[in-house]
């Protein structure tokens, strides 16, 4: 399981011109999935976010949790985040779950997030999306599991 998570001052996702979901403050989490993955990296990837320092403390170091400070959080369920761009110049995504594998994965992922405590928002799973990205900082962390 793959996350790309930015920290940000807002986001939207849109899906044919229509917005679907929207954040404040709080953090884009860009979801991949993998045919071996299961419960318990859902398990230690929501609690590690839900509890990582990477929001400012009053002295401006990074030193407080999207719990601490009441963010938001968007999942966008991405699987181009397996792609394998090393042959070729078309990426291959056999490594990415199939949509009928991950899908479950990921409203799980989404649920238990949303039960450490994280308001949570989705956009939608398999549609072509438009993800508006207010990266602040910005701050970028790629997590694996």
């Amino acid at each position: 399981m793959r996350v790309l998570l930015q920290r940000v001052n807002c986001s939207r996702v849109s899906v044919e011109g229509r917005v679907i979901a929207e954040i404040k403050s709080g953090l884009v989490l860009l979801l991949g999935i993998s045919p071996d993955d299961g419960d318990e990296q859902i398990h230690y990837l929501t609690q590690k976010i839900a509890n990582l320092r990477i929001f400012e403390d009053a002295d401006g170091k990074l030193n407080r949790s999207i719990l601490e400070v009441g963010g938001e959080a968007l999942v966008i369920s991405q699987f181009t985040l397996y792609a394998d761009t090393r042959k070729g110049r078309r990426p291959s995504f056999t490594d990415a779950a199939r949509p009928e594998d991950a899908y479950p994965l990921v409203a799980r992922f989404v649920e238990r997030l949303a039960a450490e405590g994280v308001p949570t928002k989705t956009g939608e799973f398999g549609a072509h999306m438009l993800v508006e990205i207010h990266n602040d900082g910005p701050v970028t962390i790629w997590m694996e599991k």
